[in-house]
């Protein structure tokens, strides 16, 4: 069965998962024309592959350490570090332990340059 998304409005808690975080998945928590959110769950020692978003998006470590592989190094993040990044970069995200992050995505706007 398919998690509700979040409707207009709605509070949603995203506190630290703890020994829950192992039986938890990705999923979306609001989905729209314009606007992605997800809590992305990403276990140590796994890796999500290098892919590209076509929309500006933010990362911010709920609980965990993460590595963000980049065309030109990486960066680390920790619990409550957060960081932006412009569409159309090429990234991977490495578990360098259990760990959940908020994803946010600004989508392009249909017919938009990129879309």
């Amino acid at each position: 069965m398919a998690l509700k998304h979040a409707s207009s409005g709605e509070v949603v808690s995203l506190p630290p998962l703890g020994a829950e975080l192992r039986d938890t998945k990705t999923h979306a928590l609001v989905k729209t024309d314009s606007f992605e959110a997800i809590r992305l769950v990403i276990a140590a020692g796994d890796e999500m592959p290098s892919h590209k978003v076509s929309g500006k998006f933010t990362l911010h470590c709920l609980e965990g350490h993460v590595e963000i592989g980049l065309s030109d190094g990486a960066v680390e993040l920790s619990s409550g570090q957060w960081v932006y990044f412009d569409g159309g970069i090429l990234h991977s995200v490495r578990g360098l332990s259990d760990s959940s992050l908020l994803l946010t995505i600004m989508l392009p706007a249909s017919g938009a340059p990129g879309a």
